[in-house]
């Protein structure tokens, strides 16, 4: 079975590998689900990874099968399996429990353990491989109107905890009701955390680089928010037309951004990070000011990494929901198909050279 893998701690290492078929006894206790690939998205932990900036093979291999963001059917269940059958779609939770008090009890996208355990990224092989089996708490049924949305699932159960997240914080505030949003970035966290604030109603400002009318500005637009190019326009000067945000969700990888956005957020907001900046960039932070401002005005830092289950369901209803809603534009966010498993170098291409690519995924079946 081929499947496209790197060795953790070589650079620039990906390359295809064979894996045996797994079993869906593979499994104990009849709660195997057996599954084959149809699409995996990649972005930029793949990449991350591939540049040997962290990762690690699972136990007993020098490779790490890549790719965290699945989709697929299932082939075979095990005889305590009810959720799902032979013929339904499905995606799959990336992370696994630990032994911490928060992975025992179905948290582990918040494990306390220093160590762990993520399919396509750390000490799991990933998706990108024919055949996966799985036990049946981490699959998740996709209904099949939203088939042509495929690996977006795994990037919107993202989204969908960072929003999550920040209105259950806010619940120490007892009457929080966030009526302007701001999301730095817009790639496919951003573009999704825009959908997911949408739906709720709130006025929402995506900022970006790119200078409209562009993709990304085309697509933020089609969800009735509205786009902002940093070139024409900073996080300061918009707030000087449309005042404080309620809601700040960081998206840019940016650590500048990151730090630059808390200078901004309204009073009792709270602002989630969700990107990760793994470079060595340094920046000057107005730390008095932002210190002042944060504790007079009771605001909240959040970071959010990882979905659970849960997550995964409710960013499956939001993008059912905004299907009906903005119809037809969800979908264009999938920029990219790579055909096959053997084009893992056109797939690593696209994720290095190409600007423009948005969201890239591999073909690897029909179905």
């Amino acid at each position: 079975m081929k499947a496209i893998a790197v060795r953790p701690g070589h650079a620039s290492s990906v390359h295809l590998a064979e894996l045996p078929k797994p079993r869906v006894d593979d499994i104990p206790g009849g709660r195997g689900v057996l599954v084959r690939v149809l699409k995996v998205g990649v972005d930029a932990t793949d990449r991350e990874i591939n540049d040997a900036l962290y990762g690690n093979a699972p136990p007993g291999y020098d490779f790490l099968v890549l790719g965290h963001e699945s989709f697929g059917i299932v082939e075979e269940v095990g005889a305590n399996v009810r959720h799902v059958k032979p013929g339904d779609y499905v995606t799959c939770t990336v992370r696994r429990p630990g032994g911490s008090i928060y992975d025992k009890i179905g948290r582990s996208d918040i494990t306390s353990e220093e160590v762990y355990y993520e399919r396509g990224i750390n000490l799991l092989h990933g998706f990108l491989t024919e055949h996966y089996v799985d036990d049946l708490e981490f699959v998740v049924r996709m209904p099949v109107g939203l088939k042509h949305l495929h690996v977006l699932a795994e990037p919107m159960s993202c989204a969908a905890k960072a929003v999550q997240q920040a209105y259950e914080a806010q619940k120490r505030l007892q009457v929080w009701d966030p009526k302007l949003a701001f999301v730095t970035g817009a790639g496919q966290i951003g573009l999704l955390s825009t959908l997911i604030l949408r739906l709720r109603g709130l006025e929402v400002f995506t900022f970006a680089r790119g200078l409209a009318p562009c993709l990304k500005s085309e697509i933020v637009e089609g969800m009735g928010a509205r786009y902002v190019s940093t070139k024409q326009k900073t996080l300061k000067q918009l707030v000087g037309e449309v005042g404080k945000p309620d809601l700040i969700i960081e998206a840019t990888g940016s650590s500048e951004i990151a730090f630059g956005a808390m200078e901004v957020l309204g009073h009792n907001g709270v602002e989630v990070w969700t990107s990760i900046t793994g470079g060595q960039r340094r920046t000057d932070v107005p730390s008095d000011h932002v210190n002042l401002n944060w504790v007079l005005g009771n605001k909240l830092l959040l970071g959010s990494v990882n979905a659970n289950r849960r997550h995964f369901e409710l960013g499956i209803a939001d993008l059912a929901l905004g299907e009906v809603t903005y119809p037809g534009v969800i979908e264009r966010i999938l920029t990219n198909p790579v055909a096959g498993i053997g084009n893992f170098k056109e797939m690593m291409r696209l994720l290095v050279e190409d600007k423009d690519a948005l969201k890239v995924y591999v073909d690897v079946a029909e179905g």
